[in-house]
């Protein structure tokens, strides 16, 4: 870690240094990342990402890290995050305008009160409107892309608008995956006017069922491979006797297979190991190539 460098990035926000990534994903694992800098302006946001592409410095934007698989290696770079200078939001009749920091489970109870439906689905999905639209993020047989009318995107030193079209959604992605210089920085969606206790009513019994089918009070990364054509992920996972399977720290969740946990001290490693596992033996019994939704980060 340079103190030069540090008070370079200052300029540009609030640094932290020697920053766990486990204390920056919802799976607890990952080395130490060199820098986690803070943007609070768009301004601030434009003079870090020009430095850091001008210096050859690599980084990485975090929203609430609920899709990510840090390896164990330190990452000697800079993480942005964008959670506390990007987090307003507005609603405009029926269009929600959200910065890429705001939580989309905490968009979605607002759009419930103000009788605006589109995001019930995304009440559980435990992101921010960046990281949904950068994997667009779905659940119950919808997803982020199907509410989007543009996004506010940072690239080749400029923002501009672009429209859903042009972000190239597909089942798990986006054009952004493919350009991660591109920093995505807000959204406008496309609401309906609903009934405010249906849209409650709805979002209640999803809470309830996720209560009692995910494993919430553990550690995760949520759903660990994308659903093939022909079964459901989970299928194939209980079809080769994998409940309950585990490597250290690292299992595959008694309450939904799909769901692997980390157990207390769990390794990036253990968790690469028990899905290649995974991934071989539904390969043999079923002929299926099971793919993983988890984003893997800082990995050779």
């Amino acid at each position: 870690m340079s103190e030069k460098l540090k008070d370079i990035l200052s300029r540009f926000g609030e640094v932290d240094t020697d920053v766990p990534m486990s204390r920056l994903t919802t799976l607890h694992i990952g080395g130490n990342a060199s820098y986690v800098v803070r943007p609070l302006s768009m301004v601030e946001l434009d003079g870090l990402v020009k430095y850091l592409v001008h210096e050859g410095i690599p980084f990485k934007v975090f929203g609430k890290g609920s899709n990510l698989l840090c390896s164990d290696s330190e990452f000697h770079g800079v993480i942005i995050s964008l959670e506390k200078g990007f987090c307003r939001h507005y609603f405009e009749e029926d269009m929600l305008v959200a910065e890429a920091g705001c939580s989309i489970i905490a968009l979605a109870y607002d759009a419930m009160r103000n009788s605006l439906s589109g995001l019930e689905f995304a009440s559980g999905i435990p992101g921010t409107v960046g990281g949904s639209i950068y994997m667009n993020a779905g659940a119950y047989k919808s997803s982020v892309s199907e509410v989007i009318d543009s996004v506010l995107v940072y690239r080749d030193g400029k923002f501009e608008w672009i429209t859903a079209e042009e972000c190239d959604f597909a089942y798990r992605t986006s054009i952004f995956q493919r350009h991660p210089l591109w920093v995505i920085i807000a959204a406008r969606f496309h609401m309906v006017k609903e009934d405010q206790d249906m849209i409650r009513s709805l979002m209640d019994n999803r809470r309830e069922r996720r209560l009692n089918t995910q494993p919430l009070d553990m550690p995760s990364a949520g759903s660990v491979f994308r659903n093939p054509m022909d079964m459901p992920a989970w299928k194939l996972i209980e079809g080769i006797g994998y409940r309950g399977r585990s490597i250290g720290d690292i299992a595959v969740s008694e309450k939904h297979v799909n769901f692997i946990v980390n157990k207390g001290n769990g390794t990036a490693s253990d968790f690469i190991a028990l899905t290649n596992e995974i991934q071989q033996k539904v390969k043999e019994k079923y002929d299926i190539d099971l793919h993983m939704e988890v984003e893997k980060f800082n990995w050779q």
